[in-house]
């Protein structure tokens, strides 16, 4: 199985920032450079929906809520994935998770709460 780790939540007011990180476990320190990974979200009573991707090449794309306002990019050298995330509205808050893409193991990280509210 193949958990990353979440972390960079908290508490925001609205029009706020986040940034999030999602570091690689390093069992799979030598294939991450070439890996598909995925940030998705999980609103309370929501399903869980995918919020940006960012391929090997650097391709990146996001779900139409964040479009100009959330940026995903990654560091192969820290194993890491970054998104951050500016003018957070309400509609934002869930628990954000990453993932390799595809994901055969079906595995889950604990993710990381973002709550926006004044």
């Amino acid at each position: 199985q193949v958990q990353l780790v979440e972390s960079g939540g908290g508490l925001v007011q609205p029009g706020g920032s986040l940034r999030l990180s999602c570091v690689a476990p390093r069992a799979i320190f030598s294939v991450f450079s070439p890996l598909t990974i995925r940030w998705y979200r999980q609103a309370p009573g929501k399903q869980r929906e995918l919020v940006a991707h960012i391929s090997r090449d650097r391709t990146t794309n996001y779900t139409d809520s964040v479009k100009g306002r959330f940026t995903i990019s990654r560091d192969n050298s820290r194993k890491t994935v970054y998104l951050q995330m500016n003018s957070l509205k309400a509609e934002d808050t869930g628990v954000y998770y990453c993932n390799v893409f595809p994901n055969p193991s079906g595995s889950w990280g604990q993710g990381t709460q973002v709550t926006v509210s004044s």
